[in-house]
Order: structure tokens, then C-alpha cells, then sequence
């Protein structure tokens, strides 16, 4: 891990939603060093999908900045669109498509040339275990395939940072170690990743490093050991109750 690089560095942020009182995220700080494996977590309502929605830009902020790999993202949305893959917790496919067609389209829409979406849809494919299914329409397919389509669109152009906002929710158990292995060995090929989940054994098996927020503030942040060490706690979900409690969120 390549820790004198930042992936993200986002400084003193302010965001709030349109009609709610007072400011969800102010003065928010948060740095990521390239090659990390990071995660987010916290109770409903705690701001993670909307920090990732930040981050990836499909949020606007009034105040602060936020850099991708040294790109700061007001005005170079072009450009930072290209560092970043995101697999996002609604499926973001077209349905009555095969795998073959959508990846043929978000390969397209992310830049590369025929060749290389050919290349990199055979290779995809092969790793997901999708071949047999290539030209099949998705909407036919399990939850577990379409989580795997899913993935392969968010990967499709290499990129440097893959955004994960509960990429395994509703697959079975052989598709989460799938997908598990396949995010660990596109980490150890260099890339960041950005990881939020209600799972949270599977999260201690992916994040070396992790942030609790809560309401929108950042209420613990180092390497799960130290925070498992620090709180005297055995696992990521005795931590996460330590710290956020264990009263009812809506």
C-alpha cells in the first residue's frame, strides 16, 4: 500500500439535503491512502451512501473540496470519472439487456474502443462466472448473477478506486466468497476500494482500515485492530454497537 498517496481527500465538506434543517455534513474531513481497503459503516441514516454519493460526485456540496488522486473534482468531473468504478446498492443495468450488451454499453460510456470491451467482457466474464449466460437477458437472472453484473459494469474500464455500497446484499454464500476473493485480488493489483455494508463479518474479512460515522461526523477512524483493540471489543459488530449503540434507527 502506497501510503504518501491519497486516493481521497476530501477537506472541511458541508452538504445538507434541500428542506432539512441545519447541515448534515459540516466541516467534514476524511483522507484515504491509494491502495487501502476501506470501510464505511454506521446505523441507518448515518450518511454512508450519501458520503459515497459525494465522493463519486453525483451530489453536489456548497462548501469544502474533494480530490481523487490529487484531481479536484469541481470542474474535472471528465476526468475523475475515469479513476473511479462504482457498484452501487440498486442494480445499475438495463434489464432487458445480456451482460454482453450492457458491458458493451457502459464500456462505451467510459471510454474504451471496441477491442478492448471485447477483451475485457471475455475476461470479466470468465472471472464472474457469467460465460454460459453472456447473451441471456439479466432480468431472468438470480439476485446473486445480476450482483455479479453489477460488479463487472463497475469494473469494466480497470479503474483506480471502486466504490462498494453493499455489493453482496441478497446473494448466497458462495457468491459473497466470490466476490470477496475477486475484490481482494483487484486490491492486491493496486486498486482502492471504498466499502460500505450491513455485513459486517464479511467486512472484517475485506477493510483494513475503517471509519464509524453517525449523524454525519466521523465517531471512530484507524485500522479495525486498533479500534477492536482500543474499545475492547472481539469483531466489527461489537464495535459498531459499542459505538453507535443498540437502540432502534429508523
Amino acid at each position: 500500500m502506497v501510503m504518501d498517496i491519497l486516493a481521497i481527500d476530501i477537506q472541511n465538506v458541508a452538504f445538507n439535503y434541500p428542506g432539512n434543517t441545519g447541515t448534515f455534513f459540516s466541516h467534514f474531513n476524511l483522507q484515504i491512502a491509494k491502495g487501502e481497503r476501506f470501510g464505511l459503516f454506521g446505523p441507518n441514516g448515518a450518511g454512508k451512501t450519501t458520503l459515497m454519493n459525494l465522493m463519486t460526485g453525483l451530489l453536489p456540496f456548497p462548501e469544502g473540496n474533494i480530490k481523487l488522486l490529487g484531481h479536484e473534482m469541481k470542474g474535472n468531473h471528465k476526468k475523475i470519472n475515469k479513476l473511479f468504478g462504482f457498484v452501487p446498492q440498486d442494480f445499475s443495468f438495463y434489464h432487458e439487456l445480456s451482460p454482453v450488451e450492457n458491458l458493451e454499453f457502459f464500456g462505451a460510456w467510459s471510454g474504451l474502443n471496441k477491442q478492448q470491451i471485447r477483451t475485457r467482457t471475455t475476461e470479466l466474464l470468465e472471472i464472474l462466472g457469467l460465460t454460459d449466460v453472456r447473451d441471456e437477458q439479466v432480468q431472468n437472472f438470480s439476485g446473486g448473477m445480476k450482483r455479479r453484473v453489477n460488479l463487472a459494469i463497475g469494473v469494466i474500464h480497470n479503474p483506480s478506486i471502486l466504490f462498494l455500497d453493499e455489493p453482496t446484499v441478497g446473494v448466497d454464500v458462495q457468491t459473497r466468497h466470490a466476490i470477496i476473493n475477486y475484490l481482494l485480488e483487484l486490491n492486491e493489483s493496486g486498486t482502492t476500494l471504498i466499502y460500505t455494508s450491513h455485513q459486517l463479518s464479511e467486512a472484517e474479512a475485506l477493510c483494513e482500515r475503517v471509519a464509524m460515522i453517525d449523524s454525519g461526523k466521523i465517531i471512530a477512524h484507524d485500522t479495525l485492530p486498533n479500534l477492536l483493540a482500543e474499545h475492547d471489543q472481539g469483531g466489527l459488530e461489537g464495535l459498531f454497537l459499542n459505538l453507535t449503540g443498540k437502540d432502534y434507527r429508523n
